[in-house]
């Protein structure tokens, strides 16, 4: 019995190991569980006390990292049906991929080593729409929108019959490629990820009115933006920082040098005076 028992942990933690660190099991998890919320079969995972404890003592071990809308009808855990500690989540209104958003996915995909990432849209997306429909915003939505405009413009190049409705859905896809495409052409550590099969990434749409998630797959010009040139996101930050530059040194030479020859004629000139 005992040896029967030993062998039914192995295959247990042989089987933990592999949800943990194969990209597909991991994505395998998320239809999974998104399927049990769909048919309200929601077996609501890892929401106990044990689980508070265990996280706050040995620390997050997600094992998908997710881009998603801040629409507050795509509650990212739910939908999926998993709990504390399972997926490390950004949301953001368009599920765009700025900066902060990229660097959130860097931390979840390399410092937690999620072997998924989903980038997900959602059905009836407003910032979406607010970028279609030509609306007027203000404030700091104009830039965080902005990321949108590509897809959109896309979307109406490849589609130039559609109308609005039609029209929105379809920029609601080419955003979520769109945002894999800015992750994929930006980041350098997201990139070797996924060349080094450490990483899948996948867009997908969630329909607010069924629950249920459209699975797109991965970018279909993936490897042409994995291999890409990438942009050093310290560069500008590091040129308006450093001030001990060589050119610097020789301007306050030249400064210093042009000061005490002022002050050396200042002096002579008073001395002649007296």
């Amino acid at each position: 019995m005992k040896k029967f028992m030993l062998i039914l942990g192995f295959f247990a933690l042989l089987n933990g190991l592999l949800y943990a660190d194969n990209p597909n099991e991991a994505l395998s998890k998320l239809k999974e569980g998104n399927a049990r919320f769909v048919t309200g079969t929601q077996i609501h995972p890892n929401l106990d006390k044990d689980r508070l404890l265990n996280t706050a003592k040995d620390g997050q071990k997600p094992f998908a990292t997710i881009l998603a809308c801040s629409d507050s009808r795509v509650p990212v855990e739910a939908i999926f049906d998993w709990g504390v500690g399972d997926l490390f989540v950004i949301k953001v209104a368009g599920n765009v991929a700025d900066g902060d958003e990229i660097g959130s996915i860097e931390y979840g995909t390399h410092h937690l080593n999620t072997p998924i990432l989903v980038v997900l849209g959602h059905t009836k997306c407003g910032a979406v729409t607010a970028v279609v429909k030509g609306d007027e915003v203000h404030g700091h939505i104009p830039a965080l929108v902005d990321n949108i405009v590509p897809a959109f413009e896309s979307a109406k190049e490849k589609h130039s019959e559609l109308h609005q409705p039609e029209l929105i859905d379809k920029t609601i896809e080419a955003n979520v490629f769109q945002s894999i495409k800015d992750i994929l052409s930006r980041s350098s550590i997201v990139a070797e990820l996924v060349k080094e099969g450490k990483l899948k990434i996948v867009g997908a749409i969630y329909d607010i009115e069924t629950g249920r998630i459209n699975w797109l797959g991965n970018h279909p010009e993936e490897t042409k933006f994995v291999d890409a040139p990438k942009e050093d996101p310290h560069s500008k930050h590091e040129s308006h920082e450093s001030f001990f530059t060589s050119s610097n040194f020789i301007f306050m030479g030249i400064f210093i040098l042009v000061v005490s020859l002022l002050a050396t004629v200042l002096i002579v000139m008073k001395t002649r005076k007296k």
